[in-house]
């Protein structure tokens, strides 16, 4: 994942500024907030979460072929 350092925020100043958060997740699409200097929290908007979980026929037939290769000798025996 890329992260615009522009859309980093401190967790002290989201508390205290949350539509600051907001007009972030706005701009830029998703808004980091940092806990003692490390990204900690990912706030992005509510229509775009369903989009990012959902993962791409090629990454679930890449992730396939992998197991069907690291398996290959399993899936002969439960074949026969």
């Amino acid at each position: 994942m890329t992260i615009d350092t522009n859309a980093m925020i401190s967790i002290t100043e989201a508390n205290q500024n949350f539509s600051k958060v907001t007009r972030l997740v706005d701009e830029k699409g998703t808004a980091v907030i940092l806990k003692n200097n490390v990204p900690r929290y990912l706030v992005i908007d509510f229509n775009k979460a369903d989009e990012s979980a959902t993962a791409s026929d090629e990454d679930v037939l890449a992730v396939s072929k992998k197991l069907i290769e690291k398996n290959r000798e399993a899936y002969e025996v439960l074949a026969r």
